[in-house]
């Protein structure tokens, strides 16, 4: 269920008997030959097959992150990481404001985290909060190391065919150095096309594996935040 798709009564009936949400972060920035929109496309999909399959509420996707290293690449938005965070804080705070007490944050690009004033209210005992870094999870990780892969910015592990905007080169791409980008401005020169290395594809076969290992794993988080509701301020 997304919000887009409601109006203002259906949500006040939904938080009757249910009070979870599931918020999705990311970024615009560069993604060699796969979309500008990576970061939000491949999490808004697995929030969309949890809702789908738990029947709870997606918010929009806050489409801009944390991508000032990406300055250089054409077709990059950032967020300072002070706005990011308040962005989240207050989108949290009016779903708060409204009777919404747990955050599921599926979030798709490295450089946001969750902000410490959310860590604050959740410590407090006011809302649950579970950020889920999806390729960072058991189950991305697992798969990659079964099929003796490393999901890396850009590779493999991003190419899905949702996200897919142009043929990717074939074989695989040597480290392309990651350490040595100390600033923006240098990145670009370090990266080339924009990936850190590794494959570039594989199999879809693999890849719709891949989604839906990682959906399974996501719906176990949300389950898990269902039995324990928070108290209001």
């Amino acid at each position: 269920m997304r919000l887009q798709d409601l109006n203002w009564m259906d949500v006040e009936s939904y938080l009757q008997h249910d009070t979870r949400i599931i918020l999705v972060t990311g970024a615009t920035e560069q993604h060699a030959y796969l979309s500008l929109m990576t970061d939000i496309l491949i999490p808004t999909r697995i929030a969309e097959a949890v809702a789908q399959r738990e029947q709870v509420l997606v918010a929009p996707s806050l489409n801009f992150g944390v991508s000032y290293l990406f300055g250089e690449f054409p077709g990059t938005i950032s967020l300072s990481r002070t706005t990011f965070d308040h962005v989240v804080l207050e989108i949290v705070e009016s779903l708060f404001h409204q009777g919404f007490r747990s955050f599921f944050i599926i979030n798709g690009h490295g450089d946001n985290h969750l902000p410490e004033r959310l860590q604050d209210f959740q410590r407090a005992g006011a809302i649950q909060v579970m950020w889920y870094d999806w390729w960072a999870g058991d189950a991305a990780q697992n798969f990659a190391r079964r099929h003796g892969l490393e999901i890396r910015h850009a590779n493999w592990g991003e190419n899905f065919p949702f996200n897919r905007v142009a043929d990717s080169p074939s074989g695989v791409k040597p480290d392309a150095g990651v350490s040595k980008m100390e600033e923006r401005y240098i990145a670009r020169q370090v990266l080339g096309d924009g990936s850190y290395g590794g494959p570039y594809h594989v199999d879809d076969s693999l890849m719709m594996a891949l989604f839906e290992a990682i959906v399974d794993e996501a719906v176990a988080h949300l389950r898990a935040m269902a039995s324990a509701p928070a108290d209001p301020m």
